[in-house]
């Protein structure tokens, strides 16, 4: 990534937030994989999404951050999240990384 892009103000309605569970399950299609990623998102209005890393190289863990954002005023309320992201051209050498708030964990791809 360029300096410049590294360098730039952070937004302040997106963080990363925790996650309680992370899995990799297969697709319909053969070879096809899925990452689920679940936990308790601290606003019951929060978005929340995985959003991979960028590379210039393919890494041995693929890095995909669990994001939460607001659209507004949060409600004070936690509730449960799950969320989906195929896989498809985002994996690793050896699998993907899924990163929170809390925690950091290597995943193989395909599933062992």
């Amino acid at each position: 990534m360029s300096k410049k892009f590294l360098n730039a103000p952070t937004a302040s309605s997106v963080r990363l937030i925790p996650f309680t569970k992370a899995k990799v399950v297969s697709g319909i299609i053969p070879g096809a994989y899925i990452l689920i990623v679940s936990g308790i998102k601290p606003y019951l209005n929060m978005r929340v999404r995985l959003i991979p890393l960028v590379y210039i190289q393919r890494p041995d863990y693929w890095g995909i951050e669990v994001v939460g954002s607001l659209p507004g005023i949060g409600l004070p309320t936690t509730a449960p999240y799950t969320v989906s992201l195929p896989l498809d051209g985002i994996t690793g050498k050896k699998g993907i990384e899924v990163i929170g708030a809390n925690k950091k964990l290597k995943i193989a791809v395909p599933p062992k």
